[in-house]
Formats: C-alpha cells, sequence, structure tokens
C-alpha cells in the first residue's frame, strides 16, 4: 500500500480541522489543495508578503465547490497573536509554513527574519497550546547544518547556521521542544531540502533556482550561478513535501513526536546536472550562464538521509527527478501562455 493510499483511507472517512500558515505561499497552497481534495476542512492565514491570490485561485478552480467551501481564509498575519489565537480556534492539525525564507533577505535584514520566524512562530505555537491543538507540524530547513561536509546528512549532526534565516530556524525548534516540555505541545519539524515544484515563484534576486532557471532559459536570460555548477543540492518535488506534513500531523506513532525529520529525496545533484536537464526538457539550447563568486551564508553541498523518515513517518517520497522536473516545466510553460 503506498503512503499516499493510507493517508486517503485514513481521512476519507474522517473529516479534520487543519490550519495552514503561509497558506497562499508556494508550499502552502499545495497543502490547501491536497487537503481540500481529501474533504477536510481547512482553515488558511497569509498576509501576503511573499503569497499570492493567484495561487488561492488556482486551487479554487482545481477542487470542486463543496471542496472549495471547507476552506476559510484569514487574511492577516502571525505577528499579531490575536490573529494568530482566532485562527487556531477548534483546530486539529497546524501546518506552520509561513516563514521570511530567504538566506540572502536575512543577512540584508535579519531583524525582519528574527520577527517572522521566531515572534511569528512562538506565536503560533503559544496559541497552539491555549486553543489544545493535536499536533503542530513546522517548516524548518536544511540550513540548519551549516556547510557539513559529512552527506547524506542526519538529524543527529550538529547544527552550524551560517546565516540569520538558519539561526531563527534553530530557535524555533529549541521553543517547540521547550512547549513539549512544558506544556504538552506535540511537534515535528520537518527540515526542507531544495523544494521546488509548480507555484513557486520566479520573481526577485532570491528566487530558487529552478523556477528561476526555467524562466530564463524560456526567456532567453542570463543564468548565475553562484560557487560554480559542481555546487549540488538534494532537489525534492513538493509532493513529497505534502505527503510529509499530512503523515506528520496524523502520525499515531507517540515515538515520531517531537523531533525534526530531513525531507528530501535522499540524493543529489550538481547545478550543472539540473540547467542540462531543463535544457533538455524544454528542447532550448541556452548558453548565458555566468559564475559568480558564492554569497553569504550559502552552503557547498546538501543530500539528505532520509531514513528516520521513513521509519518514524511512513514517508516514502518519489525519486524521478526528470518526470517532476517535466511536470514543474510544463506548468510554467502553461503559466507563461
Amino acid at each position: 500500500m503506498s503512503t499516499n493510499l493510507q493517508i486517503k483511507q485514513k481521512l476519507s472517512s474522517n473529516s479534520k480541522t487543519w490550519l495552514i500558515t503561509g497558506v497562499a505561499g508556494f508550499i502552502g497552497s499545495n497543502l490547501l489543495e491536497e487537503l481540500l481534495r481529501l474533504n477536510q476542512i481547512v482553515i488558511g492565514i497569509d498576509d501576503f508578503s511573499s503569497g499570492s491570490d493567484d495561487n488561492l485561485i488556482e486551487v479554487k478552480d482545481s477542487v470542486t465547490e463543496d471542496q472549495w467551501l471547507n476552506f476559510n481564509f484569514i487574511k492577516g498575519t502571525i505577528l499579531n497573536y490575536d490573529t494568530c489565537l482566532q485562527a487556531c480556534q477548534n483546530v486539529d492539525y497546524v501546518l506552520h509554513q509561513a516563514a521570511a525564507s530567504s538566506v540572502a533577505k536575512s543577512l540584508a535584514d535579519p531583524i525582519a527574519a528574527n520577527e517572522v520566524n521566531v515572534t511569528g512562530f512562538l506565536n503560533m505555537l503559544t496559541a497552539s497550546k491555549s486553543t489544545g491543538v493535536n499536533n503542530f507540524i513546522y517548516a524548518s530547513s536544511c540550513a540548519v547544518y551549516g556547510d557539513n561536509i559529512s552527506l547524506p546528512l542526519k538529524e543527529e549532526y550538529m547544527v552550524s547556521p551560517l546565516s540569520p534565516y538558519a539561526l531563527t530556524k534553530q530557535i524555533a525548534a529549541g521553543y517547540a521542544s521547550i512547549f513539549d516540555e512544558s506544556y504538552n505541545l506535540n511537534s515535528i519539524g520537518l527540515r526542507y531540502f531544495n523544494i521546488f515544484g509548480k507555484r513557486q515563484s520566479i520573481d526577485g534576486d532570491y528566487s530558487a533556482v529552478i523556477p528561476k532557471w526555467i524562466d530564463c532559459i524560456i526567456n532567453d536570460q542570463k543564468i548565475y550561478i553562484y560557487g560554480d555548477n559542481q555546487i549540488s543540492r538534494d532537489f525534492c518535488h513538493v509532493d513529497n513535501v505534502v505527503q510529509a506534513n499530512i503523515l506528520a500531523a496524523i502520525t499515531e506513532n507517540k515515538n515520531a513526536l517531537n523531533k525534526a525529520y530531513n525531507i528530501g529525496s535522499g540524493k543529489r545533484t550538481s547545478l550543472k546536472k539540473i540547467y542540462e536537464m531543463i535544457q533538455s526538457s524544454l528542447n532550448i539550447k541556452h548558453k548565458k550562464v555566468s559564475i559568480k563568486n558564492p554569497r553569504k551564508g550559502d552552503i557547498q553541498h546538501s543530500q539528505a538521509d532520509i531514513s528516520n523518515a521513513k521509519k518514524f513517518l511512513k514517508y516514502q517520497p518519489g525519486n524521478n527527478l526528470t518526470d517532476d522536473l517535466l511536470k514543474t516545466i510544463k506548468w510554467y510553460l502553461k503559466k507563461n501562455i
């Protein structure tokens, strides 16, 4: 039985209430779409600082009218505790995705990163504790490991943040641990590696590699690689992240709770290979590449050891990077028409 089938069987006749923070964002909107298709009740909160109303419209168009009626949207910020408290009322599971998620932006403005990723996180934890949320699932990052050369990265490795963004994620994990010990609030942290897929933003200097490069190749624009093209990442499709969040929320394994898990593909691919794969999928020859010095806070290589996620959460990622890239590219081509 596949993991996704297990999820469907468990939730098909058991409607729960879910809260997604950052619901109009890349990962949040993908979570929303899947949960509505599973006939769940979803509350979403977003202030549109990085999310988009277009993402919510696309989700609406992808589900039935009755499923869409199960969604209640709150326009607001997690920096307002009263908004968090309102959103958490009668919620079974929280999927906390809202974040200031750019390493480069956190270096430029560490105060803003701390406000969202620490103060906002603490607001959500406190509201969840006060309203009796069952499980609090939160987005973390592989950035907490720093530039650890021992690959694949295991959860027990020492964390060594290289940026304010990475540090805020580790501080958040510390708060989650304290809320478990002091208030019995169950939580699970998901350390995302390099996630890609539909609805990931291509805008700005800090957009993720895959959507940015798809856009540049389509529009014959220059691509910049910071460091060299042998830098490698664990690229993981957003469908795997959706699966991991839902599995973490509904787990009945008490030994799985109050831990952090790597969420990736378990493999790593060089930026050079990704560039070649995108060109091949688009059938476009693109030669405008410029190598620049590494950016502060960036790591050279990453690869997730996902054995704990498989063992405790029953996580079963799809691992066909070619197919996942093609699926992503088709979505961007459709949006460009």
